[in-house]
């Protein structure tokens, strides 16, 4: 009988990998089944449906709970006791603010009201170039303390004010109302839900970011190691607007104390008046941890005083007006203080033709009246297709129109409030003349609300068929002005164009029934943010993302990790990974020349970069020969 061949070692090694496989496919087959048993048995769904509960809630714990793996119950509680002002919601008696009469008339102190009455809430002292500059020598001080401090201190500071903003909510709300007169909702989704969530990203995932960070060495380092380090630049100057007193406030705050700097922050002489009682809850907080209270200050004044602290601080993070942004970048380039400029944007909010103009509605007139429209990131102009442009109007003015306006304070069914700068309300009826002049329809609004005469209320204005040479499609709104522009030819390219045809670039946002068409079109939109199907401020809800834009929106970046960084120097350092080795020169590029140095070098090069393993031998021995002695 024929004899069987003697099986290779090839043969072996398959039947093992078969069985092997076999085995393991069975054990994965029992368990699957026993797990599909028990959750049938006791849980009364499949073994699918089980694994997907269980990655939701490990997603949801990712998302809700790692801040919460240190004890809270250990967080340091702080009080500070707000005064009448703070904590009234009508202030009976008080005499009225005349801002025609009364701004301006010193440069030594800045007078404040409350926008929505006129009601006078006194003044506060205009510091001096000298005061500023003293301010800046304490901050230094107090910087070289807080540099050495541990990750650990910095998150329980940045603790210890989450829990007085979540215990003292309803008093910072109404001081943010009285200071910029905007909603109770909108100072709780503006003001307080975003610093929040700025404080859960910091405490959570700040410290990976500014640990040392090492990188490839590369090959003539291979014995070394490589890192980065983010240095604190120092002392942060921020001077920032008056559309948000509590989160302008801070949202830089937090960046420059986590990442071991000290801050002045410049705050607008439209809302210095909030300064006492926020000032108050940073001092106290500082001094629950042991931190120098010198970490943080403010600068208030006018022109001047700004101009001072740019000088004289080693980075400046500017919220403002491209005016404004222009001479403070000119200022900084006399001692070449690096500049974070965000200068605010004209967003583009895209309405496809396929999208449902009526349940956008809300989500529209939301983006639009947040804060009543003064928002650097916010929708400004509503580019909506033809075949729903009538539909989306109509909605929307619809929704308009049964909006309630008048003082935040007086009632909790209040959706708009008053405008805090009294120079741009002069500014909002310009742009509505000019569009009704060029053809535009006011479908709602248009003037000041004649209903509160002694505020500063603009009324919620739609305004329809809107082109691109009035003032409104090309100049920042900042107000309370919806703007509608139509897309004829339901064309996604036209659409672009529109959006594009602007020289901010913030945010932006598109929205169709097709997700992917609305990312596609997002993907081409010039700005520094955008949101596929969502209002754009929801980037700002995601706070690792990088906040800002470019062209006339600014350069430079804050939130996420490139925020925190942003307020560092990088220094770069390689180290040997043993401490015995030494540096040394290879004899053949050692001085004096011996004549072989470029013959080594070429070496060199072909060892370590030549593109075929023959190159690479060939420059082994062509080192060799370059290394011999003469």
């Amino acid at each position: 009988a024929a004899r069987n061949p003697p099986s290779s070692s090839a043969h072996v090694v398959f039947h093992a990998f078969i069985v092997a496989s076999a085995r393991v496919m069975g054990f994965l087959t029992g368990f699957i089944v026993a797990v599909d048993t028990f959750t049938s048995k006791f849980l009364g769904c499949d073994a699918v449906i089980a694994v997907l509960l269980v990655y939701a809630g490990v997603r949801l714990w990712r998302w809700l709970g790692q801040d919460m793996l240190s004890p809270h119950s250990d967080t340091l509680k702080v009080i500070v006791v707000p005064g009448e002002e703070e904590s009234s919601k009508e202030l009976p008696g008080r005499r009225k603010f005349d801002y025609e009469k009364e701004w301006g008339a010193s440069k030594s102190s800045v007078p404040c009201w409350d926008p929505a009455t006129m009601d006078y809430l006194g003044e506060v002292p205009a510091h001096s170039a000298d005061d500023v500059r003293k301010a800046v020598a304490r901050a230094r001080v107090a910087q070289q303390k807080w540099a050495e401090s541990s990750f650990s201190k910095r998150r329980q500071l940045l603790r210890v004010i989450q829990r007085f903003i979540l215990e003292n909510a309803e008093t910072i709300a109404t001081v943010a109302c009285r200071e910029s007169g905007k909603t109770v909702i909108d100072a709780m989704v503006g003001e307080i839900l975003v610093t929040l969530e700025k404080l859960r990203w910091v405490t959570v995932y700040g410290e990976q970011y500014l640990v040392p960070e090492y990188r490839d060495s590369g090959l003539m380092n291979m014995h070394k190691t490589s890192r980065v380090e983010w240095v604190p630049v120092g002392v942060v100057g921020a001077i920032v607007p008056w559309n948000y007193p509590f989160h302008n406030v801070f949202n830089p705050l937090i960046a420059a104390l986590f990442s071991g700097n000290a801050i002045i922050i410049k705050v607008s002489e439209y809302a210095s008046w909030s300064t006492k009682y926020y000032g108050q809850v940073i001092k106290r907080c500082l001094e629950a941890v042991g931190a120098p209270t010198d970490l943080v200050q403010f600068a208030i004044g006018y022109s001047d005083t700004g101009c001072t602290l740019v000088s004289e601080v080693d980075k400046v993070i500017f919220v403002g007006s491209v005016g404004v942004g222009r001479k403070v970048m000119e200022h900084a380039s006399q001692t070449l203080t690096p500049v974070i400029l965000e200068l605010g944007g004209k967003d583009p909010f895209i309405v496809c033709d396929d999208a449902d103009p009526k349940e956008l509605a809300q989500l529209v007139v939301r983006g639009a009246f947040q804060n009543m429209g003064q928002n650097c990131a916010g929708p400004e102009r509503f580019i909506v297709y033809d075949k729903v442009y009538e539909e989306f109007c109509k909605h929307v003015t619809d929704l308009v129109k049964s909006m309630r306006q008048g003082p935040a304070l007086s009632s909790d069914f209040i959706d708009c409030g008053a405008c805090v700068h009294p120079p741009s309300l002069e500014g909002y009826q310009r742009f509505v003349d000019d569009a009704v002049s060029k053809g535009a329809r006011v479908l709602t609004g248009g003037k000041r609300n004649k209903e509160f005469p002694a505020g500063q209320f603009f009324e919620p204005t739609v305004l329809a068929d809107v082109t691109e040479d009035m003032l409104i499609a090309k100049e920042e709104t900042f107000g309370p002005i919806l703007s509608i522009f139509r897309v004829k030819g339901n064309n996604d390219d036209e659409a672009i164009r529109l959006a594009n045809n602007c020289r901010f670039a913030l945010s932006s946002c598109a929205h169709s029934g097709d997700q992917q068409r609305a990312a596609r079109i997002c993907a081409k939109l010039e700005a520094g943010m955008s949101s596929v199907n969502d209002v754009e401020g929801t980037t700002y809800l995601s706070q690792s993302l990088p906040f800002g834009g470019f062209k006339d929106s600014g350069f430079g970046r804050f939130a996420g990790p490139e925020g925190l960084r942003g307020l560092c120097n990088e220094r770069a350092i390689v180290q040997n990974r043993v401490a015995f080795l030494k540096p040394s020169i290879p004899r053949p590029i050692a001085y004096p020349a011996n004549g072989k140095g470029a013959a080594f070098c070429m070496a060199l090069n072909q060892l370590l970069y030549g593109c075929t393993v023959t190159a690479r031998l060939r420059g082994i021995v062509d080192i060799i020969f370059a290394s011999l002695p003469t």
